[in-house]
This record gives structure tokens, C-alpha cells and sequence, in this order.
């Protein structure tokens, strides 16, 4: 087994899993872009989808959890050179999510305004909030089919058909949200807020296509589930526990910060909803190289290549610093035209303007918390990820957020918060690998 770790190595696993990251929040992104300029309605929309993205998410995290556990457990059998082991250990998983998926749908559908109310949803924002969530929800099965897939591709060392069939569902929906959005005169009539709703379920469903098309194509591994279950399904099903309460927290944070920032009024919900989806963007461009830590720290864990994994993560620091330092100089670069983009509204801008520094001051520490994340969910630590954002959490954010809206920073409150709290999440990370894996060197 080949562990030799280099830049072209690094790279050509990074940069698939980045482009196809980016997608996703980029669908979010072209919904919001093109909803905040609409003529009817506009803040009033663009302030839904942002409520509607933020619960989609967050259901997307806790279930999508799936793809960490399948890369993990695949990528360490591929480094131990076992992988036959665990060829049917995918589409049981596939299986389990899917099914919870459907579950979700029946139990969420009918309470809709129950749920966007406790956002402090009301009036025109609670009525477009239901009316989009209720069509984005159906593409929610098909969305954690695709990640689950993209998970075995990940463990098996390969971005690349991820990244063609994320290309592939981005445009489907940026072609779509302008189509049904808008109409088309004498056509297709205009379908406002309900038409990029349609457009995401309809991309989520190509995707779906396409996604197993080239897994049974392009790898040995089957999509029909076969019995008795694997052995590793125990391991599977703790990692997504410990990753399911972790992502229950992660969540606390959205929850807490998207329901301060609309009890403050339209604008502010709208001026958040622009500031979250572009700090969701940085999240998943540094996705790519944390995709690449995960995957590349599975194989070298099952290979028992300890140098190589420490060389690895010292790489990725670098990588990271230089990344997220781009980032935020990029945005400070376009830093009004930028907002511009979303919306046209004198109160949104100078409220997102007032706040967009603290989301770029943010991207050196997001990207290595990020990273770092990534190489603990390949090593299979999920319990360790667990701990330390239960503890970024609820000792860091949610204190900091009550203390700072008690003092009336409204949206100041809200990202200055979320800055310490990427902090808490990322020194630990780094603190703990390092104590681990740098006495196994010395021992070896």
C-alpha cells in the first residue's frame, strides 16, 4: 500500500472534493441570489430561504453524517488492503439513512409552521418559509442518497465522480432556479419562491441518477443491500451516534443564531441569511482539503503509517493558513459589490456591511478547524468531535451570544460568538491529534 504523502497526492484529491463542497452551498447561494431580487416580496422571501436553509442543514448534517462514517471505514479497510470486508457495508447504510430520511419528511411536513415559528417566524416570512420548505423537503431522501454515495467514492480514495456529479446537480438548479423563478413569457408561467424550491428538488434528483450510475460503473461496490449485515455496521451506526448529538450542537449554534437574528426584524434576518450562505461557502471550499485529510488519514491509519499522518496534518495546516488568509483578503477585496449581488435593499446592505469583516477576520480559524475535523473523521474519532463541540457550544457560544445580545450587538453578538466559537473547536483538534500520534513516531 502506497503511502507516500505529496503536494500532487494532497491535491488531487482536494481540489474534486473542493469544487463539489462548493456546490452545495452554492445552491443555497444562487436560491438567495436570485429570490433577493424578485419584485414581489423580496426581503420578505430572501428571508425564508435563509430560515428554510438553515432547518434543511441542519436535518442535512445530522443524517449526512453518513458520508464521514462510510469514507472512514472504507478508507482504513483500502489502507489495511481488506476491502472486500466491507463491500456491502455501503448500501446498508444507504438503506438505514434513507429510510430515517423518510421518516423525517412525515414528521416534519405537517408542522411547518410549528417549526419556522419557533425561528421567530411571522407574517409574510412564516407563510414563504412553509411554502418552501414543504417542496425543499422532498428532495431530502435523494440529497443523503447522494452524500452516502459520495462517501463510499471518498473512502475508496476517489473525488473525482463526486465532484462531475456535484458540477452536474449545480447546474441543474442555477438553469432551473432562473427558469422557474422568472417563467418563461407565453411558457412557463413566473412560480416565484415555489419555483426555487422545485428547481433544488429537481437537481437533487438528477444527482441521485447520476450517482448511481457511476458507483456501480466505476467501482465494485453494490447498491443493493445484502444480508446478514456487515460486520463493521455496529462501528458505523456509534460513529453516526457521537456525530448525530455532535451535530445536534453544531445545530444549537444555527438554531440560536438564526432565531436572534430574526427577532431583530426583517432586514437583519435578511442581512444574516447573505453573511451565513457566504461563511457556509468558505466552509466547504476549505471542505476540499479537509475532504482530502479525512480521507488520506483513514488510509494511513489503517496502514499504520504514523510519520506519514503527521506530515500529512502539518501539511494541511499550511495549507489551511494560506487558504483561509486568502479567503478573507478576497472578500475584504470585493467587500461591496459582494453584497450588491444579493440584494438591492438600502437596510439589508448596511446591515450585512456593518458585520460581513468578523465572517472574513473568521476564515484562518475556520479553515483549520475544518481540516481538523476532517482528520478526525477519517481516524474514526467521532466521540472526541463530539466532546469538544458540546463544549464550543454550550460553554462558548451560547453564553457569549446571550451575554453580547443582552448589551444589544444584535448581529455583532451573533458572529462574534461564532468566531470564538470556531476557536474552541479548532485548538482542541489539534492539541489532542498530536499528543496521540507523535509518541506512536517515537515508538515505532
Amino acid at each position: 500500500m502506497n503511502t507516500t504523502i505529496s503536494f500532487k497526492h494532497i491535491n488531487k484529491l482536494a481540489i474534486p472534493a473542493l469544487i463539489s463542497g462548493v456546490s452545495e452551498p452554492i445552491l443555497s447561494l444562487t436560491d438567495a441570489a436570485i429570490i433577493g431580487n424578485v419584485d414581489l416580496d423580496a426581503t420578505e422571501s430572501l428571508a425564508a430561504v435563509g430560515l428554510v436553509t438553515t432547518f434543511i442543514s441542519m436535518l442535512i448534517w445530522v443524517l449526512g453524517q453518513t458520508r464521514s462514517a462510510i469514507s472512514s471505514i472504507v478508507s482504513q479497510y483500502v489502507g489495511a488492503n481488506k476491502l472486500g470486508q466491507i463491500k456491502n457495508l455501503p448500501a446498508q447504510a444507504i438503506l438505514i439513512i434513507t429510510s430515517l430520511s423518510v421518516i423525517i419528511i412525515f414528521t416534519t411536513y405537517p408542522f411547518a409552521k410549528t417549526i419556522f415559528k419557533l425561528y421567530n417566524a411571522s407574517d409574510l416570512i412564516l407563510d414563504y418559509s412553509v411554502v418552501y420548505y414543504r417542496i425543499r423537503v422532498l428532495g431530502f431522501p435523494f440529497t443523503l442518497f447522494t452524500i452516502a454515495v459520495f462517501g463510499a467514492f471518498r473512502g475508496l480514495q476517489n473525488t473525482f465522480y463526486p465532484m462531475l456529479i456535484a458540477l452536474i446537480g449545480t447546474m441543474t438548479n442555477i438553469v432551473l432556479d432562473v427558469i422557474l423563478v422568472y417563467g418563461i413569457e407565453g411558457f412557463i408561467p413566473a412560480m416565484h419562491i415555489q419555483g426555487a424550491a422545485y428547481a433544488s428538488v429537481a437537481a437533487q434528483i438528477v444527482m441521485v441518477v447520476f450517482s448511481t450510475y457511476y458507483l456501480l460503473k466505476k467501482t465494485s461496490i453494490p447498491l443493493i443491500p445484502r444480508f446478514p449485515l456487515n460486520k463493521e455496521i455496529n462501528r458505523f451506526i456509534l460513529m453516526i451516534l457521537n456525530l448525530f448529538i455532535r451535530t445536534i450542537a453544531l445545530n444549537v449554534t444555527l438554531y440560536y443564531a438564526s432565531a436572534f437574528a430574526t427577532s431583530y426584524g426583517a432586514e437583519y434576518i435578511a442581512a444574516y441569511t447573505i453573511a451565513i450562505n457566504l461563511w457556509f461557502l468558505g466552509a466547504f471550499i476549505v471542505d476540499g482539503y479537509a475532504s482530502a485529510g479525512n480521507i488520506l488519514s483513514g488510509k494511513l491509519l489503517g496502514a499504520k503509517a504514523y510519520k506519514e499522518l503527521i506530515h500529512l496534518s502539518n501539511t494541511l495546516i499550511k495549507y489551511g493558513i494560506f487558504i483561509g488568509t486568502g479567503l478573507g483578503l478576497i472578500g475584504a477585496l470585493f467587500y461591496y459589490p459582494i453584497g450588491r449581488i444579493f440584494t438591492k435593499e438600502p437596510a439589508v446592505l448596511a446591515a450585512f456591511y456593518n458585520v460581513f469583516w468578523i465572517v472574513l477576520l473568521m476564515q484562518p480559524f475556520c479553515t483549520l478547524a475544518f481540516i481538523f475535523d476532517g482528520i478526525f473523521k477519517g481516524l474514526g474519532k467521532m466521540k472526541y468531535l463530539r466532546n469538544v463541540l458540546l463544549f464550543s457550544t454550550f460553554v462558548v457560544f451560547v453564553p457569549v451570544l446571550f451575554y453580547l445580545d443582552s448589551l444589544d450587538f444584535k448581529l455583532y453578538g451573533i458572529f462574534m460568538g461564532m468566531t470564538l466559537w470556531i476557536i474552541a473547536r479548532g485548538i482542541p483538534l489539534i492539541i489532542k491529534f498530536r499528543k496521540t500520534f507523535i509518541p506512536l513516531i517515537h515508538n515505532g
